[in-house]
Parts: structure tokens; sequence; C-alpha cells
């Protein structure tokens, strides 16, 4: 008899959650100290942030992945079952993840609130208009070009060349008609007439500043150092000199603040921020993970995609900017990807094959080796599939025990933190008994070219970098604008250790093109875009909204 197999959105509907304010007692948190969005979602307040700070921080690990199939590996869904699991064994812990973009939501690749067991509740408001933090990032974001647009028509005191303004509009969906536009046409009226484009919202600047930002008055300094155009002379014109940092701050007063919610098993969880990992730097708030940390003793934190983006961009620049450093990293490894690195076709994921899934371990080997690199202990994390079969899961274990690499069988998805326990407590005696000894693989006075060739190099294992003649021009320029000392945020595919999406596996002897760079000067990095990245991504041909529907009674059909 065929058994069923029940759908994200079916368990979490058959879950009970507790109110909001039950979960905030539970870490310390009076009623007080929550902005309540009703029953079961609220706000840490700004005035509760200021009262935890002088609070111990506990430690922080690290959820990342090797890299992924169009799918996803489900490292959010480790990432709460691990949570999860942590209370189960006594430890008091939080989960710290990002708020799901409507883009992927809609698009291809799903949520990201978790599944199976391991959710974050309640996962219909997550995966859409939440609290409202992304809508609140698209109108900052879309008001600033109004304003810029404004200045324009109202006499341009900056002289801003409008052939060089390089702020985007936004908006939180997959959209590839507006990755090119043309906007003031219809008379002197209407505005000036000029090329323009639309980033999704969580490739925004602002969402990134929001991200990095330790308070308010961090995000308006932040905000207005935010580069939008050069002038006639091609000098940056940045949100400073239009006076608007203040505007901007205000419509983002209470987006900045935290969201806290609830796993299936109650696990206090804040979700906060959500930028784009091959686009932007892919981690949660500084704020929202710095509150957790004084909140719990474990923190169990995600970064988008694989080792090679999220948790780079997390070491490099999350961690530098909030003064994080975490205890442990634990890598998601699935057979499915680790076969597809094999060079199995999608069709044939499901089906065993011990050779490809074989060939497909250099692919877990050279992120085991990029996290070692950066002297943190790593534990891989076998999250398993129903499609797995026993010999295939048995030729992984063995493998990791052969390269001596600490691993745990993790079945959160089916059976929630129960299915965690033994990655917690692998992950504990690895923090008791390995050595930590973190540090960035690059420093701040390394040129942004030589930062470029370090990560190419150490964290994709690439043989070179090579720029464009655009490129070049503009690493002059950014070096004379004396932004030479920022991190560098590399945009790039997330399914390759190489700039090229069909170099799976372990590549080597390739070459990193980077065709361009975008200065992020209010978020601290230069992001180096590579390949056909795009900042407004496309929707596939058959979208997961085809299967989203809602009942008379409001409740949603097919959010996974």
């Amino acid at each position: 008899m065929k058994t069923t197999v029940k759908s994200d959105i079916e368990i979490a509907q058959e879950s009970t959650m507790k109110p909001i304010v039950e979960i905030a007692a539970a870490i310390g948190l009076e009623e007080d100290d929550l902005e309540l969005f009703g029953k079961y979602k609220a706000k840490i307040s700004t005035e509760a942030l200021a009262k935890i700070k002088t609070k111990d921080s506990g430690k922080i690990i690290l959820v990342t992945s090797i890299n992924p199939t169009p799918a996803g590996e489900g490292k959010s869904t480790v990432t709460v079952g691990l949570g999860d699991a942590f209370n189960r064994i006594g430890k008091k812990a939080i989960i710290a993840i990002r708020e799901p973009s409507l883009g992927p939501t809609m698009g291809i690749k799903g949520g990201a609130a978790g599944g199976g067991y391991a959710q974050v509740m309640p996962m219909e408001d997550i995966n859409l208009h939440f609290t409202g933090d992304i809508h609140a990032i698209t109108t900052a974001n879309n008001a600033l070009a109004a304003l810029l647009d404004n200045h324009i028509q109202q006499g341009n005191e900056l002289k801003i060349d409008q052939r060089r303004i390089v702020w985007k509009r936004a908006l939180d969906l997959n959209d590839r008609a507006l990755r090119k536009v043309i906007i003031g046409l219809g008379g002197p009226t209407q505005g000036v007439p000029r090329e323009d484009s639309f980033d999704i919202t969580v490739a925004s600047e602002i969402m990134a500043v929001l991200c990095l930002a330790t308070d308010l008055n961090d995000l308006k300094l932040r905000l207005s150092r935010m580069v939008v155009a050069y002038n006639d002379k091609k000098e940056p014109v940045i949100v400073g000199d239009l006076q608007v940092e203040g505007a901007l701050t205000l419509l983002l007063k209470d987006a900045i603040k935290p969201n806290l919610v609830q796993t299936i098993e109650h696990t206090p969880a804040l979700v906060h921020g959500g930028p784009f990992a091959n686009i932007a730097h892919g981690c949660n708030s500084v704020i929202a993970t710095n509150a957790a940390a004084r909140l719990a003793d474990y923190v169990i934190t995600e970064a988008g995609f694989g080792a090679d983006l999220g948790a780079e961009k997390f070491l490099h620049i999350k961690a530098k900017s909030a003064g994080i450093k975490p205890e442990a990293v634990v890598i998601v490894a699935t057979i499915r990807a680790l076969k597809m690195h094999g060079g199995v076709g999608k069709a044939d994921l499901a089906k065993e094959n011990i050779p490809s899934l074989t060939l497909g371990f250099a692919n877990l080997k050279k992120h085991i080796e990029t996290i070692k690199s950066f002297g943190l202990p790593v534990v891989v994390a076998v999250n398993k599939f129903i499609t797995d079969t026993a010999d295939e899961v048995k030729t992984l274990l063995e493998w990791c025990q052969r390269e001596d690499v600490p691993v745990a069988l993790t079945e959160v998805w089916e059976k929630g933190g129960e299915g965690g326990v033994k990655l917690a407590e692998t992950l504990l005696s690895v923090i008791e008994n390995e050595e930590n000894n973190f540090q960035p693989l690059y420093d701040a006075s390394d040129s942004l070219e030589q930062k470029v060739r370090t990560i190419v190099q150490k964290v994709y294992g690439g043989k070179d970098v090579e720029l464009s003649s655009k490129a070049k021009k503009q690493l002059d320029d950014f070096e004379k604008f004396g932004w030479s000392n920022l991190a560098i945020c590399m945009a790039k595919s997330q399914y390759s250790l190489s700039d090229d999406p069909t170099k799976l596996g372990r590549p080597n002897d390739f070459t990193v093109k980077v065709r361009e760079f975008k200065p992020s000067i209010g978020a601290g990095f230069i992001v180096a875009l590579t390949g056909d990245v795009m900042t407004m991504p496309g929707l596939p041909k058959k979208p997961a909204a085809l299967k989203m529907d809602v009942d008379e009674k409001g409740n949603a059909i097919g959010l996974f």
C-alpha cells in the first residue's frame, strides 16, 4: 500500500502553536518587550534590544551546504530541526534565519521556513507578507528612486549625470520584463526620460544595509553612504547628498526590529532580513543574530546556498561587521545533490547510483576544506530524503569516517528535533574538543582585485580571476574614491564552485570572469558580478504559484 506523504503546509496546519508571549517568556522576554502582530507573531522592541545588550553572548553555530540542486537541499530545514534538537537535549537554543522572498516562493525554489516536521510557524504568514519588512524595504528603495528622479526634474543641483544613475527600483517578485525599462516618457511634466531597471527587493542594497546595521543610528549612517549615481565629473553621489537618509530610516524604523516566531516544537525563532546569497551576502540580520545570542546559550543560524557563497560571505562580511565568531559550521549534504555532482541528471536523482554518488564526494570535500581553511571546526549533516537507499547512506557515512570528518545522519524533515539529536550531540562534542582558530582568508588592506582572487583560489578552487575592461576601470575609480578597504561580495551561480552553472562536482583549472563591480558602500562591500547572475530573476515555465490557492475560510492551499 502506497504511503501518502503530507505536504509541508498540511503538517504546519495540523500543528498547534503556543501564544507568542509564552515563547517569549521562555527566553526571558516579557509581553511589554514585544510588539504583537496577532497571537503568534511579534517584533522585539527597541527598548528590549537595548536591555539585553549587556548579557553574555551564547555560542553561534553556522549552517551551510554543498552546492545545491535547483530545489535546495534543506539547509533551513536542518537549521530548524537542529534548534529543536538542542532544546530536546536540554540546551537553551534559538534559531535565527532569513525571511523568505516572494520571488523564489512563487517561482521554483519554494519557501524558507523549513519543511516537514522542522518548520517555523505560522509558515503561511512567514512565506507571504509576514510582518511587512520586505514591503517596507521595497517602499524605501522606491522612495529613494522617486526622490532621485525628482531632484533631476527640479533643476539637478547636484549635477547628476542621468546616464550614470546606478540606483534601481525594486519589486519582491521575479519579473524579467522589468530588467530594462524606459521611464519619464510623455513630455516635460512626466519626468526626465531615461533608462532604468528593477532589482528584486532582496537584492536591494537597502536589504543588505538593514541586515548589517547594529541599530537605528547605524542604519541611518549606512543609508546615507549608499551610492545612487555619479555627477558630471564622474564623482559618486550618495544618499547623504540628497539629504533623504532620515526619510528612508523613518520608513524602516519598524522593519529593523527582529521578528519572533516559533517552530512546530515551540523553539523560539528570530526570522529577520533576507538578502539573496548569490547577489548579496545571504545572511539574516546582525540585530537578530546578536539578540538571539544574548537570549540563549546556542544560536543556530544559516547562510544561503553553499559554503562557497553564503558561508564565505558570513565569515568575511557579517562576522567581521558584527564581531561574531562562530563556534562550528555544519555543512548540509544530500545524496541527491552529491549524485548530481557525480553526473546524474535531474530526472534520475531518485534512483540508486553508488558510482555517481562517490564521484560527487569531491564537491563535499572542497566545501569541508574551505571551512577548515577559515580555522573552524566542521560537521557534515546528511539530510536524509525518502528516496535515499540504505547503501547510499552507508557509502556517504563511511566516506566521512575515512576522511576523519564528524558526520551525523539527520532526519529532521521526518522526525523533527528527534531526527537531529545525533547532529546536536556531535556538534557539542566538536565544539568542546576541537580547536577554533577562526580568521578571514584576506585582510582589509588587500586590494579589491586580490580579495577577489583569494576567494576564487581558496574558496572556489579556481586558477585565477579575469577582469573585463569595465571592471578594471571601476577598480581604478574605486581606489580613488577610498573604497579599496571594503569587503568583496561575489555574485555568482549557486550551482557550481565556478561561475559556470554547468560545471558541477569539483571543477579545476578554471578562471572566474568578473564583468563589472557594483559599489554597496552603505553595506560595506563591493559586489563582483560574474557569469549571467541576474539581480532580477525570472519565473520558470511552471511557477509554484500555479499550485497556490486559498479556501473559503482563508486557509492557504498549495504553499509547498
